[in-house]
This record gives C-alpha cells, sequence and structure tokens, in this order.
C-alpha cells in the first residue's frame, strides 16, 4: 500500500510540475505594451544599422571642433569601467552606431529638433546654422548611407564625472549637391565614397540618463 500511495504522489507531483511550466511559458511569452522603449545606446537584438530610404538629404556631417578629440587619456575605458560597473564597449558601439545613422539622416532631413536631444548646444548649434544656410541658398544636399563598414573605439577619457569617448566609422555614402533648378553642383549620384569620422560622445558617469551626447565631430 505505502508503494502504491508513493506512485500516486509521483504522478500528482508531476502533473502539478507541469502545469506550473505551461502557465510560466504562457506569462513570459507576453508583452504587456508597458515595456520601455530602448534608447540608441541600449543593447539591439538586430544590427541597428540600416540603408536610409532614397530622397533629399543632406550631405556630408559637418565638423563641431568645440570640443577636441583626447590625444592621450588618462583613465580611458579602465577608468570609465572603474566609476560605472555596467560600462560595456560592445553595447556603447552599438548604440553608437544607431546614434551615427539616426543624426546622419535627420541632418540629411533637415530635421533639427530630432538632432537636439542628441547633440551639445554648440554642436547643435553649427548643424543647425548649416541646415538653416541650406535652405537660404535653396539647395538640397542628399546623402545616401549604404553601409557601415567598421567602427571602433578610438580614444577614452574620463575627466571628473564625465566620460568622453571617441568612436572612429568608417562608411560609405554617395554625397550630391543640387541647386535649386535641381543640377547636379558637387558630388556624383553614381559614386560610392568611403568616409572616415571620427565623433566623441559625452555622458555623466552614475546619472539616470543612460544617454550619450554628441559634442565633437572630426574627418581627417
Amino acid at each position: 500500500m505505502g508503494n502504491g500511495f508513493q506512485f500516486i504522489d509521483i504522478i500528482l507531483f508531476a502533473a502539478i510540475a507541469g502545469f506550473l511550466v505551461l502557465r510560466l511559458r504562457s506569462v513570459l511569452g507576453r508583452r504587456t505594451g508597458t515595456e520601455r522603449r530602448r534608447d540608441p545606446f541600449a543593447a539591439p537584438t538586430k544590427p541597428v544599422l540600416t540603408p536610409p530610404p532614397q530622397g533629399p538629404a543632406a550631405g556630408p556631417i559637418i565638423e563641431g571642433t568645440v570640443v577636441p578629440l583626447p590625444a592621450s587619456p588618462p583613465g580611458g575605458i579602465a577608468g570609465i569601467k572603474a566609476a560605472e560597473p555596467g560600462f560595456a564597449e560592445d553595447v556603447f558601439l552599438k548604440g553608437a552606431r544607431g546614434a551615427f545613422e539616426i543624426i546622419v539622416n535627420a541632418f540629411a532631413a533637415g530635421d533639427s529638433a530630432a538632432l537636439k536631444p542628441l547633440l551639445s548646444p554648440e554642436v547643435y548649434r553649427s548643424f543647425a546654422e548649416a541646415i538653416e544656410a541650406r535652405l537660404r541658398a535653396k539647395e538640397s544636399m542628399q546623402t545616401t548611407l549604404v553601409s557601415m563598414k567598421s567602427a571602433e573605439i578610438a580614444g577614452a577619457v574620463l575627466e571628473g564625472k564625465t566620460a568622453r569617448i571617441t568612436a572612429k566609422f568608417v562608411s560609405e555614402q554617395i554625397n550630391v549637391t543640387r541647386d535649386a533648378a535641381g543640377k547636379v553642383i558637387e558630388g556624383d549620384p553614381e559614386r560610392v565614397i568611403e568616409h572616415c569620422d571620427f565623433w566623441t560622445f559625452a555622458r555623466t558617469v552614475g546619472a539616470r540618463d543612460p544617454n550619450w551626447m554628441l559634442v565633437a565631430t572630426q574627418s581627417p
């Protein structure tokens, strides 16, 4: 009789365990609609970079020279990791690539509102002035980001609580400038050119805001 009861207990526990597994799968597999939107520097589930749609755009990214790139950074990545243990280079680079695409496309579209939260005040002012100058001249500049060949960290520095990381982007682009009549005055719509850009992003380590802001750009 004892063995019989033990056998029944085993079957009962197995049935309960199976029911709990099915319930957990049904709950964990659902989206509630309250998930937070990922910021550009959060780890994506798919490659961030996608070619922008064809259409009117705006040419090469202008240089922001307000904040120079660090030549021999003290602390570097190790210092940033010590100040913020959750920092990861691969996650930063994925986010930086996403920011590169967003900024290039927003500048191309003349969308100053989209640029403002991503740039420092000095760099934003330079971008906005370039967009306004283009509008006054009635010129259109088309930039097609064909591909991102590489993205790597070229330098990093921690000054107090401000972390600055410079990313080197090598991309393929098509850049064309047209006058008011649509005539090409610079560039070639059929020519893909390789670009090398150094973008410096800054952020206060330990801050609740996880976003990095573009504070300078350079092109060799």
